[in-house]
């Protein structure tokens, strides 16, 4: 892995376009709900646009199970330089610097992956991760994220028992808000106009802990040139999932493209059915 992680960027992104289209070619469900989340969130205002923006979207995806060895194996110093611009950082320093602690919300844009590297080799990172149900890809994780320094906490009881040690130290953690839990830990809360069950994690570890929540996400540039990090601190003290889920669309809204849109945002877990009508207004 350390010597692939050393191949260039453009490489892994000429893969990605390769394995986006063959997972979009044979695994059905994964394609068409591609297709139905792009058309009915409503991104694209003709149907021009949307085939344009489903071809996008059909490679970026490649690229994020691509360029995943690469972000975690390639050296810290081309990092640093496939890093081109980070934006909003000051904002981070600030925050450390009066003492707080931070909760990162990380959605499936652009290469979540190498905004953890990036802030990991800043300050300690602990990141919430959903064990592979492939098991041979888990040691994997695991090494790529000790090489990054990067600390993963499960999604059970025990890792948020470890995000909130963290947060308590003054560290920072790592959250994917657009990721629906399986359990009764989520409310029913709109994204692009429809009911989708969302984690009350950041809400209840800010409120515990005191912690200031930023957005964060890492833009892939074109032709493999690197990537520009973005980061945004949350609008409102009264952090809520109805603004997470107003957050996320704002920023899939700037690149729509390398949103994962694949993914099933809308699913209803067992344990969430009987809260479905109980969907904020």
């Amino acid at each position: 892995m350390t010597v692939l992680g050393r191949l260039p960027l453009s490489w892994f992104h000429r893969a990605g376009n390769i394995f986006g289209g063959l997972m979009y070619v044979f695994s059905r469900r994964d394609a068409r709900r591609l297709r139905d989340n792009i058309r009915a969130a409503g991104v694209s205002s003709n149907e021009r646009e949307y085939r344009k923006l489903l071809y996008e979207a059909i490679g970026q995806t490649g690229k994020t199970a691509a360029e995943w060895v690469k972000v975690w194996f390639a050296p810290q110093a081309e990092i640093e330089r496939l890093v081109v611009e980070s934006k909003g950082w000051q904002s981070v320093e600030e925050a450390r610097c009066d003492g707080k602690a931070i909760i990162f919300l990380m959605p499936h844009l652009g290469s979540f992956q190498l905004a953890m590297r990036f802030i990991a080799q800043r300050m300690p990172l602990t990141a919430l991760y959903r064990p592979p149900q492939v098991r041979w890809l888990e040691p994997l994780m695991m090494a790529g994220s000790q090489r990054a320094k990067l600390s993963l906490a499960p999604t059970n009881l025990k890792g948020v028992e470890r995000l909130i040690h963290a947060l308590r130290r003054g560290e920072a953690v790592a959250l994917p808000p657009d990721q629906a839990p399986n359990s009764r830990g989520g409310v029913w809360a709109e994204f692009f106009g429809r009911p989708a069950y969302t984690t009350t994690l950041p809400r209840k570890l800010k409120r515990a802990t005191g912690a200031v929540i930023f957005a964060a996400f890492a833009e892939r540039l074109p032709r493999g040139r690197g990537f520009r990090l973005e980061i945004q601190p949350a609008a409102s003290d009264h952090f809520d999932e109805r603004e997470i889920n107003r957050l996320v669309e704002a920023l899939v809204r700037r690149c729509p493209g390398q949103f994962l849109w694949s993914y099933n945002r809308y699913k209803v877990p067992r344990q969430a059915r009987e809260l479905k009508e109980e969907t904020p207004r």
